[in-house]
Order: structure tokens, then sequence, then C-alpha cells
């Protein structure tokens, strides 16, 4: 299973098309989020998720794993998990899904200096802090930039994407620092999607109505975010992360802010500027950087 293969035309294939169903998911949320709640959407999806990815480990054979020494991790992921989750509806609910792109998928940024601190190994290198010097600028730069947008975005809306990032490094860093390792990497997405629905459908409670304005279109798009995204796409995460290198996956970190910027333009309109564009390439050229070995 741990087997690592030189990264081949199938890998390359399925990765970039992973990026691209994760730029497309940003669309789906932002539309979503016109028929229902966006926090009681993320915990419907969580809820939805859990029972797909039960169903599949029952179907390979899988037994689901509690076991000893791992709840608190488990716990841990899945509120993390919640916070991301919470963080990023809230986004694309109050800014736009290119601002959402540039921010959101500045996670490597923020792994990058955890890791520095936390996980041996990860050290930066002056090619690598050079990275995370134009990303956090263009970040920056995204956040404090506000010319040009109308009512189009908010700030909160952009802080609320930062969160979602910081959020998503966290849930990228407990595997790696406690024993939740030792599980599957379909019980550590069960975990994330069982401690996570509860926590956001109690919180959606203080964010008014569950339905907007609610059409049958809403539902399939729920259906969407449920099958392909949360579980399958999540899946094949996974299963890629199982073949191949780390350091080769992440080398397509970069393609992420890049789609959901050109997601964003081609499926809503949403206006793309030659600032917003100058911000897209300081995150994206220090994503490269960061993910640069010797």
């Amino acid at each position: 299973m741990n087997h690592r293969d030189d990264m081949d035309r199938f890998g390359t294939a399925a990765l970039i098309a992973i990026m691209v169903v994760l730029a497309l998911n940003q669309v789906v949320i932002k539309l979503t989020n016109d028929g229902l709640q966006p926090v009681f959407a993320a915990g419907l999806r969580s809820a939805g998720a859990v029972v797909v990815i039960w169903g599949w480990m029952r179907l390979r054979g899988q037994r689901l794993d509690f076991r000893p020494g791992t709840l608190p991790a488990g716990l841990l992921i899945g509120l993390i998990f919640a916070v991301e989750f919470l963080a990023l509806f809230i986004a694309l609910d109050l800014t736009t899904v290119t601002r959402v792109s540039v921010i959101f998928y500045s996670m490597p940024v923020w792994m990058a200096v955890a890791a520095h601190f936390l996980l041996p190994g990860e050290r930066l290198t002056p090619l690598r802090s050079l990275g995370l010097a134009l990303a956090f600028a263009g970040v920056v730069w995204a956040i404090v930039d506000r010319t040009g947008l109308g009512g189009d975005a908010s700030l909160l809306g952009d802080l609320a994407a930062l969160v979602g990032a910081l959020g998503w490094m966290g849930v990228s860093l407990v595997p790696r620092l406690t024993r939740i390792r030792e599980v599957t990497p379909e019980m550590q997405m069960f975990w994330q999607l069982l401690v996570s629905a509860p926590l956001l459908i109690a919180v959606s409670f203080a964010f008014g109505p569950f339905l907007r304005d609610f059409v049958p279109v809403t539902a399939w798009m729920m259906l969407f975010q449920i099958v392909v995204v949360a579980s399958g796409t999540f899946l094949a995460w996974f299963w890629l992360l199982s073949r191949y290198k780390a350091s080769q996956i992440a080398a397509f970190a970069f393609l992420s802010p890049v789609f959901g910027v050109v997601m964003g333009w081609l499926w809503l309109g949403e206006t793309v500027t030659p600032a917003l564009i100058a911000k897209l390439a300081l995150v994206t050229l220090g994503i490269v950087l960061i993910n640069r070995r010797a």
C-alpha cells in the first residue's frame, strides 16, 4: 500500500482533475449558499459524506477503527475540520470565489511555517523562505487592498478564508503529530466528518433560518459536494498519497489558486483585475518555491 512510484501520466492527470474539481467546488458552494444557510450547508455536507464514507469502508471490508489512544486525536481533527469548513462556507458567502482562491489556497505557506518548528526535516531553506515571503506578501496584499470591490467582497469574508486556510493546515498537521496516524486515511476522514457534522449543525442555529432561496438545483449541488467532493475526491487524494511521493503531489498545489480564479471568472463572471493577477502570481510563485526540494 505504501509503495512509491515516480509520477506518471495517470497520476498527473488525476491530480489535475482533483484540482479542477476542488476549484469547481468553490463555485458550487457559493451557489449552494443562495439556497441554504452556509453553516447549515457545511454540516449537512459532513453528515451526508460520513454515511458515504462508512458505506465505502463496508464495501471494502474495512471496519471502523476506534482503537485506544486515538480518541483525543480523532476529536481534535474533527474539531479543526469543522472550523475549516465553517470559515470556508462563510467566506464564500461574503466574498468572491477569486479572492477566496488566492487566500484559502495559501495553506502551503502556513504549513511551511508550522512544519519548520514542529516537523523534523522540514526546515525552511533560503529558497523556501523566499517563497514564503512572496506568498505571504500576496495574501496580505489581497486582504488589505479593498479598491474596486464594491459590495461583492467584504473584509470579514477575506479573513474567514484565511481562517479556513489555517484550519486546513491544522487538519494536515494532526496526523503527523498525533496517534491518529495509526489508523487508515479513510478512518481519519471518517473522524473529521463524524465530529464536524453535529458541531456545524449545532452552530448553524446561531446563523438564522436554514433555508434561503431553495430550489431543486440546490439539492443537486449539495449532492455533488457530498458524493463527488467530500467523499470521492478526498478518497482519491488519499489513494494518490499512498501511491506517489508526497513531495511530487505537493508540486501540484500551485494549480489550486489558479483554477479557483479561472472558475470564478468563467462560471460567475467575477472581475479579474491586473492587481488580482499580480496577487495570484505572488502566491503561486511562493507555493512553487516552498514545495521545491534540493
